[in-house]
């Protein structure tokens, strides 16, 4: 079917999951889960219908931290908003870093080293890796298991984080990428440091499955539950591991390319039923290709610059003109649009964040489902409010 014919078929932009009618002789009952919940990993709302226990309607309400990052950024300097994307998904504030420096590469044809190159694609899999496993850790916490699962992928989160701080002189808000490069370069002490973290993770992924995945209980609240279908997936432009667990094989690491991620041999893991157990298979599996990539890149790493010698920051002015940059983030593709009138700011700034795109098909998996399995399925969708309201 064509994109028009689609379009035709929408009253709102796109066909809303149908109505579910009660079966009981009383009311419906309305809960509002959140803002403040411990569920909603943030200040975020679920205003959700119940037909006594089984799930009706759902809306979800955001916009409580809403922080202007856009206009702010359409006031500032091209450079000056590379801290403000730290604070996106900040749990993920180097691949936030690298969406942005990719936008304003391709404004001005900017060539990055090879050396930095090898060092993006480090960080960035580190990042991947900490996020996974926290992502993870929290679900397994919201169905009621103990801290452990969560201690267990915080202690390899720390290891990562201790890799970042000593490279940037931050563990979160790692301001470190700029246009044409990384604003410092890497030691051969942190390269060894990473190798040996990097020699470790394959043992905290093999514990982290002999735990969990053949965990019953895990099995039973997750194999069904949630499911997500692909063509409903693919029109909603779900992307990331949510995607994937539906079956849907897309990598931006595969599709564009960016950076040099054509040298490095990886696979993209695909679930089968789009179920909340398919999302975090996929999420493990993920873990294992991105130490592979890991292995390669720190094998390969070259000398030479972290910075193009040509690039320029202050009185940074691009020609006018627009580009879109965007990379696989470890929650799926963020993109940043930028247009330029040849002025030392932004004449536009927009960002198309993961966290936001994937939550528009929240009330699609829940529906017809139990009010305990929301938060479940909410939660494997795996977003950062930040990222959200932005």
């Amino acid at each position: 079917m064509s994109i028009a014919a689609t379009n035709a078929n929408r009253a709102d932009g796109w066909n809303r999951p149908p109505v579910i009618e009660s079966e009981g002789e009383g009311e419906l009952l309305e809960v509002a889960m959140g803002p403040h919940h411990p569920s909603t990993h943030g200040v975020f709302r679920m205003d959700v219908a119940l037909d006594g226990e089984r799930v009706i309607r759902l809306k979800p309400v955001f916009g409580y931290l809403h922080r202007n990052h856009e206009k702010i950024a359409e006031g500032t300097s091209y450079l000056a908003s590379m801290p403000y994307t730290d604070r996106l998904d900040y749990f993920c504030s180097l691949t936030n870093n690298w969406a942005y420096a990719l936008a304003v590469e391709k404004l001005t044809a900017q060539e990055v080293p090879e050396r930095a190159q090898y060092i993006r694609v480090i960080l960035a899999e580190l990042t991947r890796i900490q996020n996974h496993a926290s992502t993870i850790g929290f679900l397994l916490q919201e169905m009621g298991a103990s801290g452990t699962p969560l201690m267990y992928a915080f202690r390899e989160r720390e290891k990562i984080l201790d890799l970042f701080e000593s490279l940037t002189g931050s563990r979160m808000m790692c301001n470190y990428m700029r246009f044409g490069g990384c604003r410092v370069d890497v030691s051969e002490p942190w390269l060894d440091a990473t190798r040996k973290v990097v020699a470790g993770l394959p043992a905290f992924v093999e514990e982290f499955e002999a735990l969990l995945s053949g965990n019953e209980i895990l099995m039973a609240r997750t194999q069904g539950v949630g499911v997500l279908k692909p063509d409903l997936a693919v029109n909603a432009s779900i992307s990331g591991p949510m995607l994937r667990a539906s079956g849907v094989n897309y990598d931006i690491r595969k599709i564009d390319h960016y950076g040099i991620y054509d040298r490095f041999k990886f696979r993209v893991p695909l679930g089968d039923h789009g179920d909340i157990y398919d999302r975090y298979m996929v999420r493990v599996l993920e873990m294992r290709e991105s130490i592979g990539i890991l292995n390669q890149a720190l094998k390969e790493v070259p000398g030479g610059p972290v910075m193009d010698p040509k690039a320029k920051l202050r009185g940074f002015r691009p020609k006018a003109g627009e580009a879109y940059g965007r990379i696989e983030a470890p929650k799926g593709e963020l993109g940043f649009y930028l247009i330029s009138d040849g002025s030392p700011n932004p004449y536009r700034y927009r960002v198309r964040p993961p966290s936001l795109i994937n939550l528009t098909v929240l009330e699609d998996m829940c529906l017809g489902q139990n009010v305990a399995d929301v938060v479940l399925i909410f939660g494997s969708v795996d977003i950062v409010l930040g990222e959200v309201d932005r």
